[in-house]
């Protein structure tokens, strides 16, 4: 199976991984304003890694349907004051920055992180793979229809599986004639997609084990959970660990959740089935 390495830290997904999610954000869709100190943030980060979470994917800037952009200054003064804490606090922790321009990436891996997630996946601007290439840190290469201002404005596909296949293809292609060697996939559930189109996805889930990198999923409390259970985002956790086990039983690789705990016991669960269906 995969490992990676992040920054001389080794992420091995012999086992699927929790990615744990630190929105240091005023406005994100669930979690918005509750991390904005560097002491809330430490606490949540310990909370997280006692719970069994592996990687700590950091975000700055809101990614939800209709977010404005965050001018770059703003971000890099959110989210390097963040990895530098946490760096410190917690050494032997695994950090992504979950950002989509080069400098931040850079400044970001200069002191401590060592994983990028592009929700862009290379598309914002065309230094981001050189970049991450020099750094030499793992790579997360989502897809998304348009950009968080429109991407939900009437999104529409012939073939979304066929569609994110090419993608995938497309910029894996480009990641590697950069020289990125280590690259996990995202098919970016809700960004730029109908409900239809993300359990389309979700259902087709394994076919993307073809393109043999890691597939990461985010499908932690987003709308395409409780709008067909007629909830919100709070009341979306029974649905998120239901997903979350779909997408494990189609063999992907990495969860990016809120909630770790219920994560790693739908992982630990799928896995003592493994044993016993191998007879173990």
């Amino acid at each position: 199976m995969f490992r990676l390495n992040c920054n001389g830290k080794i992420l091995d997904l012999s086992v699927p991984a929790v990615m744990g999610i630190l929105n240091i954000t005023p406005d994100s869709f669930f979690d918005g304003g509750r991390f904005l100190s560097i002491d809330s943030q430490l606490k949540q980060v310990e909370r997280m890694l006692t719970e069994g979470a592996s990687v700590i994917d950091i975000g700055a800037v809101s990614t939800r349907p209709g977010a404005g952009e965050v001018c770059q200054t703003s971000e890099m003064e959110r989210i390097l004051p963040s990895v530098k804490a946490i760096s410190k606090t917690f050494p032997s922790a695994i950090i992504s920055v979950d950002t989509f321009r080069p400098l931040i990436a850079r400044a970001a891996v200069e002191h401590g992180a060592g994983m990028v997630n592009d929700i862009y996946g290379g598309r914002y601007e065309t230094s981001m793979m050189g970049t991450i290439a020099a750094l030499k840190v793992p790579y997360v290469i989502m897809h998304m229809k348009g950009d968080p201002s429109d991407m939900q404005d009437k999104p529409a596909y012939s073939d979304v599986l066929a569609e994110v296949t090419y993608f995938f293809e497309k910029q894996a292609g480009k990641a590697r004639s950069e020289g990125i060697r280590e690259i996990i996939i995202d098919p970016g559930f809700g960004f730029g997609k109908t409900t239809e189109h993300n359990y389309r996805l979700l259902s087709c889930l394994d076919t993307l084990q073809s393109l043999k990198v890691p597939v990461m999923v985010g499908l932690s409390r987003k709308s395409m959970i409780y709008k067909a259970l007629l909830t919100g985002p709070e009341d979306a956790l029974t649905g998120t660990t239901v997903l979350q086990t779909i997408a494990l039983m189609k063999g992907i690789s990495i969860l990016r959740a809120h909630d770790v705990k219920e994560a790693m016991e739908a992982i630990k669960l799928i896995e003592t089935c493994k044993q016993y269906s191998n007879g173990q």
